[in-house]
């Protein structure tokens, strides 16, 4: 059985993702990408956790518009109280793929609406949130943030294109 395979049905069978069965506050530490953040939950000696923004895609730090992505996600989030609702989804890369919500604004959602993310079309309808790409197609229209450059390249364009 693949890897993949193995790790989807030990969460399954743990009823949990990254151990958590439900939604935790937890503190954002840092920000290294415009959709992926270092949080702590529980006690300030607890370990910090990486964790994937669930339905969207930030372009690569040293990808135009990657900084400006992170430092959008970094202004709404970093050192900031967060909620963190992991969803049943494993990165191929292993990590915990979660809803967040900093500020009383849910991350994704807002990285998509101010055009610093794309619409994980996949994530998005996967993990109950059919507006995310409704909000992307305005922000493109609206030629918000990485809209606003005549050709932008989504992520795993950029990523293939630069063997990661």
């Amino acid at each position: 059985m693949c890897p993949l395979a193995l790790r989807l049905i030990a969460a399954l069978a743990l009823g949990t993702v990254a151990g958590w069965a439900s939604a935790q506050p937890c503190l954002v530490l840092a920000v290294p990408s415009g959709d992926t953040l270092s949080v702590r939950c529980g006690a300030s000696g607890a370990p910090a956790t990486p964790v994937r923004v669930a339905g969207i895609e930030a372009p690569a730090r040293d990808q135009a518009y990657g900084e400006t992505a992170r430092q959008s996600l970094s202004a709404l989030c970093l050192m900031q109280p967060v909620t963190v609702t992991p969803k049943l989804a494993l990165r191929p890369v292993g990590g915990t793929v979660a809803d967040l919500s900093c500020r009383n604004q849910d991350a994704g959602r807002h990285q998509v609406r101010t055009g610093m993310a794309w619409a994980d079309d996949r994530g998005a309808r996967g993990h109950g949130q059919p507006d995310v790409p409704l909000l992307h197609k305005a922000a493109k229209a609206q030629r918000r943030g990485l809209w606003a450059d005549r050709l932008p390249v989504a992520p795993w364009e950029w990523r293939r294109a630069h063997g990661r």
